[in-house]
């Protein structure tokens, strides 16, 4: 190579990568999925450790998993479970099943401070989904500055074993996704950068009129989106959480979520007493019905329910 030409790539490759690995750092969004965002491949099971009516083990649970066909897995726990964690992540491993995503407490407590050992020992880099709170009355600042003093310890360890920080929205101020985005960026400013928005559809009824609006200013901070079932319910009422393709806004919310350009995991619950197999499979039958759907074609014949009744008429 003539020197003049190598001092010319020499000068791009000074300026691009620094800039590049600044944005990689700075940003928690997950790698884009091989064969699409709402393939099997990028579908996380979640709320299916309580929430079983087999109330299975952590090897029957991960056994399940990879029998139908779901390698991605949120971990959700009562204290009964936790002494269990150990072995589940060796399960998952075993089965060749990732850990996507930890409930986590909202202060570094003593169940917090096992969690996270647990995924140190295992070499275990995943996304910690905290839900929060904020005292009533006082300012916004006050609160912003308050819930980011709060997140702040937790995303500092995690940092330190490779994990992410996932604000999730249940309910309440901490879970309005504008109040997170706050958040995040008064922890910019301190230089946290490994923290985004885990977003749940049960828990968003409130947001279904702006959903599109709403769904653009979460984007540059999505780092998982749950689905479920989701129609308009008086305020207050809430919903049982019913599987993909039976809600009445399923179709225009996946139009919403596919069309951002948002590449991240997808999440489908549980959250039942039902079988946790039988529920996981009604959500992936309903979602492959919605699928083509979204392209414009006609909807087939609808998948027969395992564990769910829709009411009459629906």
């Amino acid at each position: 190579m003539k020197p003049s030409i190598w001092l010319r790539v020499s000068f791009v490759v000074i300026m691009i990568v620094p800039a590049w690995g600044a944005n990689l750092r700075a940003c928690p969004v997950p790698a884009r999925p091989a064969n699409g965002l709402f393939s099997r491949d990028n579908l996380v099971a979640w709320c299916i450790v309580p929430y079983d009516g087999k109330q299975r083990t952590p090897a029957q649970r991960a056994e399940m998993l990879e029998r139908i066909g779901l390698h991605k897995f949120a971990y959700d726990w009562r204290a009964k479970h936790l002494p269990g964690f150990d072995t589940e992540l060796d399960e998952l491993a075993k089965h060749k099943i990732e850990l996507t995503g930890v409930w986590f407490p909202d202060t570094l407590n003593a169940d917090a401070k096992f969690i996270l050992d647990c995924l140190a020992k295992h070499h275990v880099h995943t996304q910690l989904w905290v839900a929060s709170w904020a005292k009533d009355g006082g300012d916004q600042d006050a609160k912003v500055n308050a819930a980011a003093e709060r997140m702040r310890p937790i995303a500092e360890a995690a940092a330190k074993i490779g994990c992410t920080l996932g604000l999730y929205n249940h309910g309440g101020w901490f879970g309005e996704p504008e109040n997170q985005i706050a958040i995040i960026q008064k922890l910019k400013q301190q230089k946290i950068t490994n923290v985004g928005i885990v977003y749940c559809l049960h828990h968003g009824f409130g947001d279904l009129d702006r959903f599109p609006e709403l769904f653009g200013k979460m984007l540059p901070y999505l780092i998982a989106v749950n689905l479920n079932g989701t129609s308009k319910v008086p305020p207050g009422s809430g919903e049982p959480v019913v599987p993909v393709g039976w809600g009445k806004l399923d179709l225009s919310l996946l139009k919403v979520i596919k069309g951002s350009g948002y590449s991240g995991p997808i999440g489908i619950i549980n959250e039942s007493d039902e079988d946790a197999e039988g529920r996981l499979l009604d959500n992936i039958d309903g979602l492959n019905w919605l699928l083509p759907q979204l392209d414009g074609k006609p909807a087939g014949e609808r998948p027969k329910l395992r564990t769910w009744h829709a009411p009459a008429g629906q």
